[in-house]
């Protein structure tokens, strides 16, 4: 049991770093949270204010991870063009966007008030 763990973990920490490697936005999202975190040190955000921060972060890159993964069954079982395959692609894609858009307006809830100081 702790062997099947083991190896799972292994499975996703490969996930993620194909994701890491391969996706552009990825990096991108490591940069937004390496720059999260040290924002939230510098101004010693609340507990609560972790809390939505880190949820946020773990939301984004859940979203981008799941988009990673449509786009690559879709091109690995369609790989012509399909206009559904498509419409999955732009919505997966759009997923990311909308969590990337409510992760800056967390970002800005929490940071303003230390920032208008």
């Amino acid at each position: 049991m702790i062997s099947a763990f083991i190896r799972s973990v292994g499975f996703a920490s490969r996930g993620v770093w194909t994701l890491l490697r391969t996706q552009a936005n990825a990096r991108i999202h490591l940069l937004a949270t390496i720059v999260v975190i040290g924002a939230g040190l510098f101004y010693s955000v609340s507990r609560m204010e972790w809390v939505a921060l880190v949820l946020t972060m773990a939301g984004v890159w859940c979203a981008e991870a799941l988009n990673t993964a449509v786009e690559n069954l879709s091109d690995a079982s369609v790989p012509q063009p399909h206009p559904l395959v498509a419409v999955a692609k732009d919505v997966a894609a759009g997923g990311v966007l909308l969590m990337a858009v409510g992760a800056a307006v967390v970002g800005w809830l929490v940071f303003w008030p230390y920032l208008a100081r």
